[in-house]
């Protein structure tokens, strides 16, 4: 995999957090529309579809199900999912997301997808052919490794016909103008199957996808999800993926928030160009509305810049899957802080100084030699920074900084 094409943290937009299942091309378009406008210039440059955009009436049973039990899919002639075409129009024809595609990259931006591990489980039961392999779906598809959650794939059989499923879906997805893929049950499958290591079931197709985006001709980042990330399997993530998840999926809740600090104390230091671990997306602005629970943010104005900061000193990649059209000033000016957005540059000198149950503290040097100090207040009470003050402003705010930190806040020093 081309390292080089993906020189930083990715950044960018995901329609998950407040779409769930049910984004359509008319929303990802009038997202992309915003994030071009006020986002682009300060590194946010991908727009990504987010799960099940191949399921056909993916809500039908929401109150019961976030993904439908035997729920009719969209699939190609070859065991290839295709866009819902009543959600995604443009599709039809066999476009494929290639319309979407175009219209996102006028904007300047990129254009990625999400997929699940495998090989549809409805393209196995109807032994639909291969692309290429000269087999049928039921050949290649495992039925003892699925996952626990999302019930639309089987695993795929580490065999030259696996490897050539995988070829034929990437180079799909390559023809259509994708340039970042977000695979999910593969990075932590955390599956019983028996004989196989637990949460790694998935090794196998990872190398399979990276060999597939090495023969494309399309540079793609790839993201790996669920996690939390085995810390063991650090060298393999980072040879055969751009990013993967350190985290299972990450809320607007303090104890959430709490938690991140946990995970990148395990994981400080590993993070490189190319290959980085993952803190999962930014849950700010007007989240939930896919799952029947829209609402702005629950973390407290502390809480964001917290985050914020914890992602970019960590050196985390940053997705962010709020309504962008009904982004607000604060939340914008968290997002656009290009002082702060300096440290995810992976050529920063991070480290971790202090960890204790009620606080942190991160350093960071820049290329440039700018140092930065970030002291996290993860108690319920106000707490004074316990550093060197003279001589530094606040990186969030431009002003001289203030000594108490609030709870669950953070200061950031630049000097």
């Amino acid at each position: 995999m081309d390292k080089n094409a993906v020189p930083r943290p990715p950044m960018g937009w995901n329609s998950y957090d407040y779409y769930d299942t049910g984004v359509t091309e008319d929303r990802v378009l009038a997202n992309a529309a915003v994030e071009a406008e006020k986002l682009l210039r300060h590194g946010w440059e991908y727009a990504v579809v987010d799960i099940q955009w191949y399921a056909r009436n993916p809500g039908a049973r929401r109150a019961e199900y976030q993904y439908l039990p035997f729920g009719e899919l969209s699939l190609d002639g070859f065991s290839r999912l295709i866009p819902d075409p009543e959600r995604f129009p443009r599709s039809a024809g066999g476009a494929g997301f290639g319309p979407l595609a175009e219209r996102v990259h006028a904007l300047g931006l990129k254009f990625g997808i999400h997929i699940m591990r495998g090989i549809p489980r409805a393209a196995a039961h109807a032994r639909m052919p291969v692309f290429g392999a000269g087999v049928t779906a039921d050949e290649i598809a495992d039925p003892m490794s699925v996952c626990r959650w999302n019930p639309d794939m089987y695993g795929v059989r580490d065999c030259p016909a696996g490897q050539a499923y995988y070829d034929s879906i990437i180079s799909l997805y390559a023809s259509w103008g994708v340039d970042f893929i977000k695979c999910d049950d593969i990075c932590n499958t955390d599956n019983q199957t028996p004989g196989s290591p637990r949460g790694f079931e998935g090794a196998h197709e990872i190398l399979m996808l990276r060999r597939a985006i090495e023969k494309c001709g399309r540079p793609m980042a790839l993201s790996l999800s669920p996690g939390p990330a085995l810390r063991e399997k650090a060298d393999f993530y980072g040879e055969n993926a751009n990013m993967w998840r350190i985290t299972d999926d990450m809320w607007d809740r303090w104890d959430h928030l709490r938690n991140m600090f946990d995970r990148c104390h395990v994981w400080r230091g590993v993070g490189r160009a190319g290959a980085y671990p993952d803190c999962d997306m930014l849950p700010l602005g007007v989240i939930g509305g896919g799952f029947g629970d829209e609402r702005r943010t629950r973390l407290t104005r502390d809480e964001q810049r917290s985050m914020m900061t914890l992602w970019c000193v960590f050196g985390s990649p940053l997705m962010l899957g709020a309504e962008l059209t009904r982004l607000d000033a604060w939340t914008l000016s968290l997002l656009t802080n290009d002082k702060v957005l300096t440290l995810l540059d992976p050529s920063v000198d991070r480290e971790e100084r202090e960890y204790t149950d009620t606080r942190a503290v991160w350093t960071a040097v820049t290329p440039a030699g700018r140092r930065y100090t970030a002291v996290f207040n993860l108690s319920g009470e106000p707490m004074a920074a316990g550093v060197e003050l003279d001589g530094a402003i606040d990186a969030w705010t431009g002003e001289p900084p203030v000594d108490i930190i609030p709870p669950h806040g953070c200061l950031l020093l630049e000097k």
